[in-house]
């Protein structure tokens, strides 16, 4: 029987795939609240959790000083994504509106960048909460209307795509 093979997707364009043997493999020590240190085949990263959306597998990550995007695959996901069913199922976002009033945090595209489905577009905060604001559909960022810092109403349109 064939290993599982899982998934890492690191800023929108490398894929990663890997196995539970390989993760075994890796030699991690924890560093602190959401800190490990990690060596593998000779080399050492320091890992810092900046962000966590388990539902949807996404994290950011610190990694040696540099900030990274992981998007994780489980293996049905790594079969949908084999058999181009992933692309079938996608639609084309038209906007992206503010769910809930409150004040934008981070912004994570820009014009011109390409985004998926599900794909972190900002942090709203509201009543104290940091909430993951995310892509409709897959698409083109025509012009990002939110500002870091800004407040917005509920329903604003905070990206809009070409």
């Amino acid at each position: 029987m064939q290993p599982k093979t899982y998934g890492a997707r690191v800023d929108g364009h490398l894929e990663l795939p890997f196995t539970i043997s390989e993760l075994e493999q890796m030699d991690v020590q924890p560093a602190g609240e959401g800190r490990w240190h990690f060596i593998h085949e000779g080399r050492s990263w320091h890992v810092e959790v900046e962000m966590a959306d388990f539902a949807n597998k996404y994290f950011e990550l610190r990694i040696d000083g540099f900030r990274h995007r992981i998007q994780l695959s489980d293996p049905y996901d790594v079969l949908v994504q084999q058999l181009g069913l992933a692309q079938k199922a996608a639609h084309v976002a038209n906007e992206v509106r503010a769910p809930m009033p409150g004040l934008i945090r981070e912004v994570f595209v820009g014009s011109g960048s390409e985004v998926k489905a599900g794909d972190p577009v900002l942090i709203l905060e509201a009543m104290k909460m940091e909430n993951v604001i995310k892509s409709p559909g897959d698409g083109r960022v025509a012009e990002v209307k939110a500002q870091i810092g800004t407040a917005v109403e509920k329903g604003q349109v905070l990206v809009t795509f070409a």
